[in-house]
């Protein structure tokens, strides 16, 4: 009898000590998930592919935009301009009257499209006899020293039209690049293109007619500004007579060249265009913003 109780306890001590070293597979099962979940929560997850896609700028249109105090609406070019290559500018004998836009060369560009209004723009020579304007870009519009200047605009269909530069295209307006009117955008292709490759270069146009003088409103013997119109290739100086002879005006970027004391307002002028032709013009009163004819023109080039 003892020895089958000393039996039963010793038998009992072995399955009991089976069951404690056999492995909690319960407890193992519930450690893989949570181990799962920490993992996930350390990677971050893939972009969905609508979050991969950047967004794609949609074009926008160009369009004359007001500006404060004596200048006209400028023409706004489209930000999605890339900048062009221009030609490098070669140095010549007249560098210093030309600046950056020269005759006899010919510059690659893009031509894009605004609403023009009726052809006013910085160039403050107000309403255009007809619609083929254009702005040239800020870089060589350089302080209105491309205002009047006609370019021939060449597309690559072999459609080309002849503009006269009357505004300005600021920023992002690449150099070599033309903001043209709608009237003159559709002489190359059609408007809802809104942008396309050009060449352009300086013409001297044979039915320029001749130049006009116009003295700024508020100008008096004290100060005065003045400016020519209507000449056939760009201006390069406008002078005027004083008693110690030849005075250069400045020139501002709305057109306009001034004489901050009065010096030489409403005596004799001298113009000057880029090819160093030299003109001199008397008998222009000083009346302001009346358009004077002078009867003189540039020779062609």
């Amino acid at each position: 009898m003892v020895g089958t109780t000393t039996g039963l306890v010793v038998g009992g001590l072995l399955v009991c000590l089976a069951i404690v070293m056999q492995p909690d597979r319960e407890e193992d099962a519930g450690r893989a998930p949570a181990t799962a979940v920490a993992n996930s929560q350390e990677t971050d997850p893939p972009a969905s592919p609508e979050e991969k896609k950047s967004p794609t700028p949609s074009p926008s249109k160009v369009s004359a935009s007001p500006t404060a105090g004596v200048k006209k609406s400028k023409a706004s070019a489209s930000p999605s301009g890339t900048p062009s290559s221009a030609s490098p500018r070669k140095t010549s004998t007249t560098s210093s009257l030309t600046g950056r836009i020269r005759g006899k060369v010919t510059y690659p560009g893009v031509a894009t499209v605004y609403q023009a209004g009726d052809g006013d723009g910085a160039c403050s020579y107000g309403p255009s006899a007809d619609m083929m304007v254009a702005a040239m870009n800020t870089t060589d519009y350089e302080t209105s020293k491309a205002c009047g200047a006609y370019v021939l605009v060449r597309a690559a269909n072999g459609n080309s039209v002849t503009v006269r530069i009357s505004n300005e295209c600021p920023l992002p307006c690449a150099p070599g690049q033309l903001d043209l009117s709608e009237q003159a955008f559709a002489k190359l292709a059609p408007v809802s293109t809104g942008r396309i490759a050009i060449t352009w270069s300086l013409v001297s146009p044979s039915s320029a007619g001749t130049i006009s003088i116009r003295y700024k409103i508020g100008s008096s013997p004290y100060w005065c500004g003045v400016q020519a119109i209507g000449h056939r290739n760009p201006l390069a100086r406008l002078e005027v007579s004083t008693g110690g002879g030849w005075r250069q005006l400045t020139r501002t970027d709305y057109n306009y060249f001034l004489s901050p004391d009065g010096s030489g307002c409403g005596k004799a002028i001298r113009l000057t265009d880029i090819y160093g032709e030299q003109l001199t013009i008397n008998g222009v009163g000083l009346r302001p913003d009346v358009v004077q004819s002078t009867g003189v023109q540039f020779a062609r080039h």
